[in-house]
């Protein structure tokens, strides 16, 4: 009798590339793909990962995928995806935005935990490119708010009208880093931070 298996996926295709991590507890498998065609790279990058690790589609348990914000197409892929495994094999499904993720991977940083010490009580802030000269604000302080979606312009006085100071995560268009198009004196994630990682 085969040993029951217990693999869990993440999943992003909400904008290129698609990155997919597959772990089975002991072992992690990492596959980034480029292209907008995500519906047909996603079956391939999956046989590919679980292969690996010597796991089917039917042992993935558990599914974790973000939900945006990203390309309509590219979303609603992951939630397809993530809806079928859940109906087949009953796995637990979990949903993260990128400013979730953005914002848990640079609070745990230690550039920002100095910064944090330092300006107790400054606010983490995500930007994103969302189309064109417009994007996406997420400032994380209390009351939380959802995010806006903002021309440069509305961006760029957002950010000067905050009384407090800020550290800013998050890439512009063709992800660029921040600094490079925001004028401000604000501290600056990590470029590693600024981008979903596979953890």
């Amino acid at each position: 009798m085969q040993q029951q298996r217990s693999v869990t996926l993440g999943l992003d295709t909400s904008g290129t590339p698609l990155l997919l991590v597959a772990q089975d507890g002991a072992n992690t498998v990492v596959r980034r793909r480029s292209g907008i065609k995500q519906e047909r790279l996603l079956f391939p990058v999956i046989d590919s990962a679980l292969l690996a690790l010597n796991a089917t589609l039917q042992d993935v348990k558990r599914v974790c995928i973000v939900r945006g914000p990203g390309r309509f197409t590219g979303i609603r892929i992951a939630l397809t995806f993530a809806s079928m495994l859940k109906y087949l094999n009953q796995a637990q499904v979990y949903g993260a935005t990128v400013f979730d993720i953005l914002y848990a991977q640079a609070t745990q940083s230690s550039s920002f935990q100095q910064w944090k010490l330092a300006h107790p009580d400054g606010i983490l802030g995500v930007v994103l490119h969302a189309f064109r000269q417009e994007y996406f604000l997420q400032l994380f302080e209390e009351p939380l708010t959802g995010p806006q979606w903002l021309s440069y312009e509305e961006l760029q006085h957002r950010l000067a009208s905050c009384l407090k100071p800020l550290f800013l995560v998050g890439t512009g268009a063709e992800h660029a880093p921040l600094q490079t198009f925001l004028k401000g004196s604000f501290a600056w994630a990590q470029p590693k931070d600024c981008i979903v990682r596979p953890g």
